[in-house]
């Protein structure tokens, strides 16, 4: 083809792909280069494959669309490939109605308690397809019960109690179902030192004393499954207790083999119970290498004569491998311990699907009523589980259950407290992300865990559409023959690239066209983004099939726009060419602005108070007295009563402050004058913000106004007569002082008086009492002196004479 030719059928495609871009569908960005790839893209993407769809020199690509977009383009209907996911069921038997005493008869394998068995689905890729599958317990349901007891010597006398279990058991299980069945084995240990001695002594009696018990074994298979509970009797009689060494023992070991060896124990496709009997705990992988024992469980059945040959060849086995041989074998575990072991065995249930534990006596007098306990409890529950999914297919699941309960996600996949005879539904969608490599039918199964009925699917992928069954491989129509014209395109050979097949690989990256492919004649071929064929550049895919390289350089993409709160395009919008594409009220480079202003309305009404603006739902105050969410906050303004307070009096009153100034300062309100404060609005008449004023002028003269702003005009209501004080009345006044004095000094009198009195009294009766204290008389009165004087001479005789 000529080059000129060439170059003008690429400029013209790159022009075309470019509106197919703008379009912005998953569909035109994934580039689909037929209707195979086309569908795979999603289940909104049809191909056009009319002939005559595409203009010249547009893309093959551009035949992929969503629906709507093929149609407003002009494709014709009939000629749009969309092919849709369906359901064929292939097995749809009803689930088994019948009576425990009716006279029908059923073999297990006649009995249905799932419906459908089997369907056929065929996925179209991101087309989800939902079906409805029912369970329904059925009454009379055949139960196989193999019993596992530690024969260990701390459960001699638990043996006495189980060696009449078989009978009792039949009877018990008869008001279950009139198809029991009940087996037996034992377990000890491994027969290896350290679990047990291996002396020759210990080998034959492991006892002490004068104990006579039987030589140590690792587990043996003493009865297989039988309807003869006078046989289980007769059989565990014969059982002689054995003994080890250590606590743990080697119940693990004789799990696995009752699991796998189903013929020997002769398991039925039926219910499957196992009943774990001991009193301590277990050993698990890793254990054996006490023993030097390092080869890791089979999981194979190795019983020779009922007796398991390989514990001292084989290690323990992992608990998650003994889930995997239960859930596979369909057995459901009920662990009948003593108190001691019950927090162990408990966390051991949470591991293992459809088991239950219970506690043991002392004795096992009890093990019959704990096993009809845990069986009620595991058969009152259904959990579904899948097998393996193929790659890149998914199930979900939807559970309604008893009295309409729904459940989803974990839960939707099980239905608790089921009766006997009810029934319960599943509503389970399988979806497939892409086709297969190997494009053929995969198979999967579900099943109720601890059943043996289950459900297959066979999946059948739509992995190209029908038209290409028709197609003309070779065609002339493809650049003589370099490709198969199918759905209305040519489908390249390998090697073979273009619209009609028209380059080669090997001989399209020449100088002339990769210089098509530099963007402003740099040096990037495509801006490092992608391959130049045909001198078109064809954009590299990521991993992630979301982001995408785009343009006809493959300078853009989805994937590199700024971002806001680590989300691209801040959650808001959409990345084109490197650049976010913001929803509507929302913008900014990262589009984490919003438009939206109720974040900014004031209590009045309006956008930041009337003080500032809007920007991406914040309001920035222009006012730097202001501030707040919405301007409304004025730590140094004055209240809004306070702030008109001087223009409201000048113009009402014409008085105050601003009465010289009052045309010039106070024109920017409307003023109303009402007769008296009635007459004033009220806030729950007012569709607008309204401040009610109290104000006092310079003669102690109130005024009362209101303040509003009302579709942008201030408005002041004022009450046009003053509220001034009355003056004093005098006479009153004065004639309160005087009372008041005279009243005082009448009061002043009375207290001196009543003082006055009060001392007296107190004084005359001081007197009185040292009046009443006085003894003498004149004899002997102390202040008495006598007139008379005596004198004696002493020159006289010694004679006085007196005077």
């Amino acid at each position: 083809m000529d080059l000129r030719l060439l170059l003008i059928a690429t400029l013209s495609a790159v022009l075309c792909g470019s509106w197919a871009q703008q379009e912005g569908s998953v569909c035109i960005k994934a580039n689909a280069q037929s209707c195979g790839e086309c569908i795979q893209v999603a289940e909104t993407c049809g191909w056009c494959g009319d002939e005559k769809f595409l203009t010249v020199g547009e893309s093959k690509s551009a035949r992929c669309d969503d629906l709507e977009s093929l149609k407003k383009r002009n494709c014709v209907v009939d000629k749009i490939e969309n092919p849709r996911g369906s359901i064929d069921i292939n097995k749809n038997k009803p689930v088994t109605n019948r009576k425990k005493d009716g006279a029908e008869k059923l073999k297990p394998e006649e009995i249905t308690q799932i419906q459908p068995q089997k369907l056929t689905l065929t996925l179209r890729s991101g087309e989800p397809l939902t079906f409805e599958l029912k369970f329904k317990r059925a009454e009379d349901y055949p139960i196989d019960l193999y019993y596992l007891m530690d024969l260990s010597f701390s459960m001699k006398d638990d043996l006495e109690n189980v060696k009449n279990l078989g009978t009792d058991l039949m009877k018990e299980m008869q008001e279950i179902t009139s198809d029991f069945r009940i087996g037996f084995g034992s377990f000890v240990e491994k027969t290896v030192m350290p679990y047990i001695s291996t002396t020759p002594a210990r080998l034959i009696n492991p006892c002490t004393g004068n104990q006579n018990c039987t030589s140590p074994f690792s587990y043996k298979n003493v009865l297989t499954l039988t309807d003869k509970g006078d046989e289980f009797n007769r059989l565990v009689s014969q059982q002689q207790i054995s003994g080890n060494l250590d606590s743990p023992e080697g119940g693990f070991d004789a799990i696995m083999q009752v699991a796998v060896c189903e013929d020997q124990i002769g398991w039925r496709n039926v219910t499957r119970l196992l009943v774990f009997s001991t009193d301590a705990g277990f050993h698990f992988a890793g254990d054996g290498k006490l023993g030097g024992i390092v080869l890791p469980n089979d999981g194979r059945c190795h019983l020779e004569n009922n007796m398991y040959t390989m514990s001292h060849y084989y290690d323990y086995p992992s608990i998650a491998h003994l889930v995997q041989k239960l859930s596979d074998h369909n057995i459901q575990t009920i662990f009948a311990v003593t108190e001691e072991f019950q927090p162990v065995y408990k966390e051991l249930k949470n591991l293992i699907p459809k088991s239950a534990v219970g506690t043991l006596s002392s004795n096992s007098s009890n093990v019959i009523n704990l096993i009809i306990d845990a069986y009620n409890s595991l058969s009152s529950e259904v959990i579904l589980e899948n097998g393996r999914l193929p790659e890149g297919v998914s199930i979900t699941y939807k559970s309604i259950c008893k009295n309409g309960v729904e459940g989803t996600g974990e839960n939707g996949r099980k239905c608790s407290n089921i009766s006997i005879g009810d029934e319960v539904s599943f509503e389970i969608s399988v979806e497939s992300q892409k086709c297969p490599s190997n494009g053929k039918p995969e198979i999967i199964k579900i099943k109720p865990l601890g059943f043996t009925e289950e459900v297959e699917i066979v999946l059948n992928f739509i992995c190209d559409c029908q038209c290409a069954a028709e197609g003309e491989q070779n065609s002339e129509t493809c650049h003589h023959g370099n490709g198969t014209f199918e759905c209305g395109a040519c489908k390249c050979n390998d090697g073979r690239i273009g619209r009609v097949c028209e380059c080669s690989k090997d001989e399209v990256r020449t100088e002339d066209l990769d210089a098509n492919c530099r963007k402003d004649n740099g040096t990037d071929i495509c801006s490092n983004n992608g391959d130049c064929v045909c001198g078109t550049c064809e954009c590299k895919k990521r991993e992630n099939p979301a982001e995408i390289y785009s343009g006809k350089y493959c300078e853009c993409d989805n994937f590199n726009c700024d971002r806001s709160n680590n989300k691209l395009c801040g959650g808001h919008g959409h990345c084109e060419c490197r650049k976010c594409i913001c929803d509507a009220n929302y913008t900014g480079s990262a589009c984490d602005c919003s438009l939206e202003t109720a974040s900014c309305l004031a209590k009045n009404g309006q956008i930041c108070n009337g003080r500032g603006t809007c920007e991406c739902g914040i309001c920035k105050c222009t006012n730097p007295k202001f501030q707040g969410p919405t301007c409304e906050i004025c730590p140094t303004c004055p209240g809004v009563c306070a702030e008109h307070k001087d223009c409201v009096q000048c113009r009402a009153f014409e008085a105050g402050e601003k009465k010289d100034t009052c045309e010039r300062d106070c024109s920017y309100f409307q003023l109303i004058k009402v007769k008296d404060r009635d007459k004033l609005p009220q806030p729950t008449d007012q569709s607008f913000p309204l401040t009610h004023c109290k104000e006092r002028d310079a003669n102690d003269c109130w005024f009362y106004y209101t303040f509003a702003i009302r579709n942008d005009t201030k408005e002041v209501y004022v009450v046009e007569t003053l509220e001034c004080p009355a003056g004093p009345d005098i006479i009153p006044i004065v004639a309160g002082v005087v009372a008041g004095i005279v009243l005082i000094g009448l009061a002043l009198l009375l207290i001196w008086k009543l003082l006055m009195i009060i001392h007296d009294r107190r004084e005359f009766a001081k007197f009185e009492k040292e009046k009443m204290n006085a003894k003498w008389d004149t004899q002997g009165n102390p202040i008495y002196k006598s007139p008379i004087n005596q004198f004696q001479n002493p020159s006289f005789g010694n004679k006085g004479a007196s005077l």
